[in-house]
Protein backbone atom coordinates (compact mmCIF):
# COMPACT_ATOMS: atom_id res chain seq x y z
CA UNK A 1 0.00 0.00 0.00
CA UNK A 2 0.84 3.36 -0.77
CA UNK A 3 0.78 5.67 1.66
CA UNK A 4 0.05 9.56 1.95
CA UNK A 5 2.47 11.49 3.07
CA UNK A 6 1.50 15.50 4.04
CA UNK A 7 4.43 17.96 4.53
CA UNK A 8 4.18 20.99 6.72
CA UNK A 9 4.12 23.29 3.82
CA UNK A 10 1.00 21.34 2.17
CA UNK A 11 -1.00 21.74 5.35
CA UNK A 12 -0.11 25.46 5.66
CA UNK A 13 -1.72 26.00 2.28
CA UNK A 14 -4.47 23.74 3.29
CA UNK A 15 -5.23 26.10 6.23
CA UNK A 16 -4.71 29.20 3.97
CA UNK A 17 -7.43 28.23 1.42
CA UNK A 18 -9.87 27.66 3.92
CA UNK A 19 -9.17 30.62 5.74
CA UNK A 20 -8.96 32.93 2.49
CA UNK A 21 -13.08 30.83 1.57
CA UNK A 22 -14.30 31.63 4.74
CA UNK A 23 -13.07 35.28 4.88
CA UNK A 24 -14.21 35.70 1.34
CA UNK A 25 -17.66 34.04 2.76
CA UNK A 26 -18.01 36.76 5.55
CA UNK A 27 -17.62 39.52 3.28
CA UNK A 28 -20.12 38.51 0.71
CA UNK A 29 -22.46 37.69 3.52
CA UNK A 30 -22.19 41.57 5.05
CA UNK A 31 -22.36 43.30 1.33
CA UNK A 32 -25.62 41.35 0.11
CA UNK A 33 -27.78 42.96 2.73
CA UNK A 34 -27.26 41.00 6.25
CA UNK A 35 -25.02 44.33 7.13
CA UNK A 36 -28.77 46.04 7.01
CA UNK A 37 -30.06 43.82 9.47
CA UNK A 38 -27.15 45.02 11.87
CA UNK A 39 -28.35 48.33 11.74
CA UNK A 40 -31.53 47.88 11.81
CA UNK A 41 -31.29 45.80 15.23
CA UNK A 42 -28.77 48.90 16.00
CA UNK A 43 -31.77 51.43 15.59
CA UNK A 44 -34.35 49.38 17.56
CA UNK A 45 -31.57 49.29 20.37
CA UNK A 46 -31.71 53.01 20.40
CA UNK A 47 -34.86 53.38 20.32
CA UNK A 48 -35.27 51.06 23.42
CA UNK A 49 -32.72 52.99 25.06
CA UNK A 50 -34.90 55.97 24.32
CA UNK A 51 -38.08 54.52 25.76
CA UNK A 52 -35.87 53.26 28.74
CA UNK A 53 -34.29 56.84 29.18
CA UNK A 54 -37.92 58.53 29.19
CA UNK A 55 -39.35 56.02 31.43
CA UNK A 56 -36.68 56.74 33.82
CA UNK A 57 -37.24 60.91 33.90
CA UNK A 58 -41.08 59.56 34.11
CA UNK A 59 -40.37 57.71 37.37
CA UNK A 60 -37.49 60.38 38.52
CA UNK A 61 -40.58 62.97 38.41
CA UNK A 62 -42.97 60.95 40.36
CA UNK A 63 -40.33 60.13 43.30
CA UNK A 64 -40.10 63.73 43.47
CA UNK A 65 -43.50 64.40 43.03
CA UNK A 66 -43.85 61.58 45.85
CA UNK A 67 -41.10 63.43 48.03
CA UNK A 68 -43.05 66.57 47.76
CA UNK A 69 -45.93 64.97 49.03
CA UNK A 70 -44.11 62.87 51.97
CA UNK A 71 -42.63 66.38 53.33
CA UNK A 72 -45.83 67.99 52.98
CA UNK A 73 -47.27 65.08 55.72
CA UNK A 74 -44.44 65.65 57.51
CA UNK A 75 -44.94 69.05 58.11
CA UNK A 76 -48.76 68.69 58.00
CA UNK A 77 -48.86 66.51 61.02
CA UNK A 78 -46.61 69.00 63.27
CA UNK A 79 -48.97 71.54 62.60
CA UNK A 80 -52.03 69.44 63.06
CA UNK A 81 -52.92 70.22 66.52
CA UNK A 82 -55.05 72.68 67.52
CA UNK A 83 -57.17 74.38 70.31
CA UNK A 84 -59.90 72.08 69.58
CA UNK A 85 -57.78 68.90 70.02
CA UNK A 86 -56.71 70.03 73.17
CA UNK A 87 -60.15 70.52 73.81
CA UNK A 88 -61.17 67.42 73.23
CA UNK A 89 -58.61 65.66 75.41
CA UNK A 90 -59.23 67.59 78.33
CA UNK A 91 -63.17 66.41 77.41
CA UNK A 92 -62.08 62.85 76.95
CA UNK A 93 -59.52 62.82 80.34
CA UNK A 94 -62.44 64.28 82.35
CA UNK A 95 -64.48 61.25 81.61
CA UNK A 96 -61.88 58.99 82.48
CA UNK A 97 -59.75 58.07 79.27
CA UNK A 98 -56.07 56.89 80.02
CA UNK A 99 -53.09 58.37 78.02
CA UNK A 100 -52.55 56.07 75.17
CA UNK A 101 -56.75 56.94 74.42
CA UNK A 102 -56.10 60.51 74.30
CA UNK A 103 -52.96 60.35 72.73
CA UNK A 104 -54.10 57.98 69.60
CA UNK A 105 -58.00 59.92 69.44
CA UNK A 106 -56.91 63.58 69.48
CA UNK A 107 -53.44 63.17 67.01
CA UNK A 108 -51.17 64.88 70.31
CA UNK A 109 -48.05 63.38 71.21
CA UNK A 110 -48.05 61.21 74.50
CA UNK A 111 -46.36 63.29 76.80
CA UNK A 112 -49.55 65.68 75.73
CA UNK A 113 -51.71 63.30 76.76
CA UNK A 114 -49.77 62.81 79.79
CA UNK A 115 -49.83 66.15 81.06
CA UNK A 116 -53.60 66.72 80.06
CA UNK A 117 -54.40 63.53 82.38
CA UNK A 118 -52.09 65.05 85.28
CA UNK A 119 -53.88 68.37 85.22
CA UNK A 120 -57.12 66.89 85.34
CA UNK A 121 -56.47 64.68 87.71
CA UNK A 122 -55.24 67.77 89.88
CA UNK A 123 -58.55 69.83 89.13
CA UNK A 124 -60.36 67.08 90.07
CA UNK A 125 -58.59 66.30 93.27
CA UNK A 126 -60.42 67.91 96.36
CA UNK A 127 -58.33 70.38 98.15
CA UNK A 128 -57.20 69.16 102.10
CA UNK A 129 -58.09 71.13 105.13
Amino acid sequence: MESIVITWRELLIVVFLILSVYAAEVLFLTRSGRGVGVRKNDEGRDRELQALETEISGLYLRLDKLQGEVDQLKNGQRGTVDARSYGDAMKMAGEGADVDKLAANCGISRAEAELIVAVNRLSHQKPSP
